[in-house]
């Protein structure tokens, strides 16, 4: 491992115990899916113990697609409590996908085995929540907590798309995971929208 990952790494466990000493049971919030044309978009909530032992949290977009599938069951293990939670398609399309993402996060969090004390939230914009907290910009690369969040709903939703995959094969969602790619926008023109695409996304391609 490179000194500057094993260094970044050991900070973001260090920034969770100063965050755990201040406010005792804390809780990693993060979303996935908020980008592409296709599916719901995915949150997770996670709360670490203090000696969890999971080595190797990052930001899920600094991870192999094997390395996180590997990360993701660890999480599962080890963690005290974690939950994974989801805003549909329709929900999108009505609320916006910024407030459907804070709902996906609202949910994560209510849907947790224990309450925690504090929540980290990666990004700028809180979710409507009755517990305290914060939120933390580039907070996947800042709080294991929080990366450890990352990798729940940056997985599942992955494996999500891949079931979309096999419903429909026209699009390749196993390929680009319903991003915007020049294939999907393609194949978009071709075969016209599917039941998980997101007619607000799509104005400026059909």
């Amino acid at each position: 491992m490179r000194e500057d990952t094993r260094l970044r790494r050991q900070a973001m466990l260090d920034y969770d115990d100063a965050m755990r000493a201040q406010f005792g049971v804390i809780c990693g919030v993060d979303e996935a899916g908020r980008g592409p044309l296709a599916g719901d978009v995915y949150a997770a909530a996670v709360i670490l113990g203090e000696n969890h032992g999971i080595e190797g949290l990052d930001d899920s977009k600094k991870l192999s697609e094997k390395r996180r599938e590997a990360l993701f069951d660890v999480v599962q293990e080890r963690a005290d409590a974690w939950c994974i939670a989801t805003a549909s398609v329709a929900e999108i399309e009505e609320l916006n996908i910024l407030n459907a993402a804070m709902l996906a996060m609202q949910r994560a969090v209510e849907g947790l085995q224990m309450q925690p004390a504090y929540v980290l939230v990666d990004g700028n914009r809180f979710p409507p929540l009755q517990i305290p907290g914060e939120t933390v910009v580039k907070g996947d690369a800042t709080s294991a907590s929080i990366a450890a969040a990352s990798i729940l709903a940056k997985v599942a939703r992955d494996r999500y798309m891949l079931g979309q995959a096999e419903l429909y094969p026209q699009y390749g969602f196993e390929k680009h995971k319903g991003y915007g790619t020049a294939a999907h926008c393609a194949a978009l023109r071709e075969f016209g929208p599917c039941p998980i695409h997101r007619p607000s996304f799509l104005k400026k391609i059909l």
